[in-house]
């Protein structure tokens, strides 16, 4: 009881102001405002933490690598975006299906659902963990394939093999982390991240500088640390930190697995479009002239960008869980006042690191690397990393909005369309016809990722929120009367 008594203030209608007037109404929205932004923040602060925290744990790896010597910044740089993000992006993809059926439960207050998705997300990530184990195992034959340097894709193809503990651990910790931000538990999340991240500079320290395991040491930790937040958030849940939500394991987690595994599906290549297109560059990059220290410039460069992305989504998880629990409670007017409320605060934010990264442009990267030539490379790249900031600080809350009313598959089609078919070739052309190198590349990859924008601005404008939360009530009948 004490759960959903935390949990209702969430979901009720908040008092109005009656007094009359411009200055009533601006007294009045001011106070919506700020309640709104309350319950955002409520998950927007913890999620920003853990996402950070978890990207720090690869970017602590790559400020070692980066010391260690160029060719082993650009290896870890190509296995970490060509293997482990391309999966990673499927993955996250598949688990964002949460969001949406966990956000939808909770705000319905269906909350022995909740383990029940959270088991089925567990069998249903293991499995394409698994199957998708062996682009780790011949990554180097991979990169070979594809026209990468003998050197570069054999050492790139070692550290690969290293990062697959990482991986299973990823299919465990993305379903925990939904299942929590669904509840609004998202200090539990953060707390375990921050703690393995400490745990991850002592240790990554001590193999590397130390013990002089080099590259494969702070791999290993990097493994170990991904593990220990798993650890931390599993004995949390199974131990009695969700009562409501947590019933021990079921067979039901068995049911409508078919359709469960569709909605998977549909959010993995949704996200992982997304995930994909900027991994794509360093790939592209890698044919350039100079590729070493165009691949450098570029990962350190695309490092800045997804640890400032962590906010950007974490806005993502806050506004799908925001959407979905107002369109399982039936609200289509409280879904729609949330997405506003959280784009204005995201863009807000955006244009602040806009003006960061303009302003210090290459000095940030001097905690990566200490080569001359990779630095005035990153100052040259720097307005358009500026640029993608500020972008960025837009269309991740749009797919947030997307996750919350389960518009998965409509958004794949989308992605497809204005990422593949416009922001790449873009790219290829201004980076090789017309010779702009590495910037003409990013430069047409930002294209595409306005035009998703726009579109996904324009659905979400066009949307009728209250026949969507209409659409999520009957979702939820239809699982109680199944029951």
């Amino acid at each position: 009881m004490e759960e959903e008594a935390r949990a209702a203030p969430l979901l009720l209608p908040q008092p109005r102001c009656e007094t009359g007037g411009k200055a009533g109404r601006a007294r009045r929205a001011a106070a919506e405002w700020w309640v709104e932004s309350r319950k955002l923040w409520q998950i927007v602060g913890p999620a920003i933490l853990q996402r950070i925290a978890l990207y720090g744990i690869n970017v602590v790896s790559q400020a070692f690598i980066g010391h260690l010597g160029d060719l082993e910044l650009a290896a870890f740089s190509i296995a970490a975006t060509v293997v482990a993000g391309f999966n990673f992006g499927f993955l996250l993809g598949m688990a964002s299906a949460l969001e949406t059926l966990c956000g939808q439960a909770f705000g319905a207050k269906k909350h022995h659902m909740l383990g029940v998705y959270l088991q089925r997300s567990w069998i249903v990530l293991l499995i394409f963990a698994a199957a998708l184990t062996p682009t780790y195992i011949f990554m180097e034959d991979l990169l070979l394939l594809i026209g990468q340097s003998p050197e570069l894709s054999r050492l790139a193809g070692q550290m690969s093999v290293w990062l697959i503990p990482q991986h299973f651990a990823m299919a465990m910790l993305l379903p925990l982390t939904r299942f929590l931000q669904s509840q609004l538990k998202n200090w539990v999340t953060a707390y375990t991240a921050g703690a393995a991240l400490a745990a991850h500079v002592a240790v990554t320290y001590v193999l590397v500088h130390h013990l002089g395991f080099g590259i494969v040491g702070a791999v290993a930790a990097a493994d170990m640390s991904w593990w220990l937040v798993v650890l931390g958030q599993f004995v949390y849940v199974v131990g009695g930190g969700c009562p409501l939500s947590w019933k021990g394991f079921s067979m039901e987690a068995f049911a409508d697995f078919w359709e469960f595994i569709k909605l998977s599906s549909a959010s993995g290549v949704m996200l992982c479009l997304e995930n994909w297109y900027y991994r794509v560059l360093v790939l592209l990059t890698g044919y350039l002239k100079n590729a070493e220290i165009a691949v450098d410039a570029l990962s350190i460069c695309q490092t800045i960008n997804g640890w400032e992305m962590m906010i950007p989504f974490g806005f993502l998880a806050a506004t799908g869980v925001r959407v979905a629990n107002e369109l399982g409670a039936g609200s289509g007017k409280g879904a729609r006042f949330a997405i506003v409320v959280s784009i204005t605060t995201s863009v807000v934010i955006g244009v602040v690191f806009w003006c960061l990264i303009l302003y210090f442009n290459d000095q940030i990267a001097l905690l990566f690397t200490s080569s001359r030539v990779v630095l005035a490379e990153v100052h040259n790249l720097s307005v358009l990393l500026a640029f993608t900031i500020l972008l960025n600080s837009v269309q991740p809350v749009l797919s947030g909005v997307a996750v919350g009313s389960g518009w998965q598959a409509l958004v794949a089609y989308v992605n497809i369309g204005t990422y593949y078919l416009i922001g790449v070739p873009l790219g290829m052309v201004l980076g090789w016809p017309l010779h702009f190198g590495v910037g003409g590349i990013w430069s047409g990859m930002i294209g595409g990722t306005a035009v998703q924008t726009l579109i996904l601005a324009y659905l979400t404008v066009k949307c009728d929120w209250d026949e969507e939360a209409k659409v999520a009530s009957m979702r939820m009948q239809k699982w109680a009367e199944s029951k």
